[in-house]
């Protein structure tokens, strides 16, 4: 039997996204038989992170530093904005390394039904930064249920009276998807956003 530290930690990593209380136990016994090799290592970076934890205050991604590494790079390309929901999908998008550009996190997504309104997200933040020029293009990255697309309506008229090209990723057909097994609702973007053949 472990001891109250031990079984503390374990209930600690099973509340981590992916984790159910069998691999966060044999994640603590990894770290315990490691514990110079990965036990140490791990905390001292949780310890690092949690000491210097910041959320920008230009594009409310989640860094070190204030503003981020990605605001402050600049490689960017300042005339165009990338508007995602969630932190998640702006380090999906980096990942990428296909935009160029700045982001700017919502921290969620209009919901009527969970109560999120305007107010709570970080949509005046995204229209002041609009409203400042310099921004050629915002590029609208929701997620494609209906309360992004309820967000990214509601955010398109709120930019629409700024000279700013609006667009937002394209949604259909995923690469190696095979047509018998997607839902309705893909289909239909699908064929909605068909463009000719080359």
């Amino acid at each position: 039997m472990a001891s109250p530290e031990i079984d503390a930690l374990t209930q600690a990593l099973s509340r981590l996204p992916g984790l159910g209380p069998r691999s966060a136990r044999r994640a603590v016994l990894h770290l315990v038989k490691k514990r110079e090799t990965a036990l140490d290592p791990l905390l001292t970076a949780l310890d690092r992170v949690a000491r210097n934890l910041a959320t920008c205050s230009t594009c409310g991604n989640v860094d070190t530093t204030d503003p981020c590494g990605i605001c402050t790079d600049p490689r960017r390309d300042d005339r165009s904005l990338c508007v995602v929901e969630e932190v998640a999908d702006l380090w999906a998008l980096d990942r990428a390394r296909l935009f160029p550009g700045r982001f700017h996190v919502l921290g969620g997504r209009l919901s009527a039904l969970e109560g999120v309104r305007p107010d709570d997200l970080a949509i005046d933040s995204l229209v002041g930064r609009v409203a400042a020029g310099g921004i050629d293009e915002v590029v609208l990255a929701m997620n494609a249920t209906l309360e992004g697309q309820t967000t990214a309506h509601y955010i398109a008229e709120r930019i629409e009276k700024y000279p700013v090209r609006l667009t937002q990723l394209a949604h259909g057909l995923p690469v190696g998807g095979e047509l018998d097994y997607l839902d309705e609702g893909t289909l239909a973007q699908a064929l909605r956003a068909r463009r000719p053949v080359a």
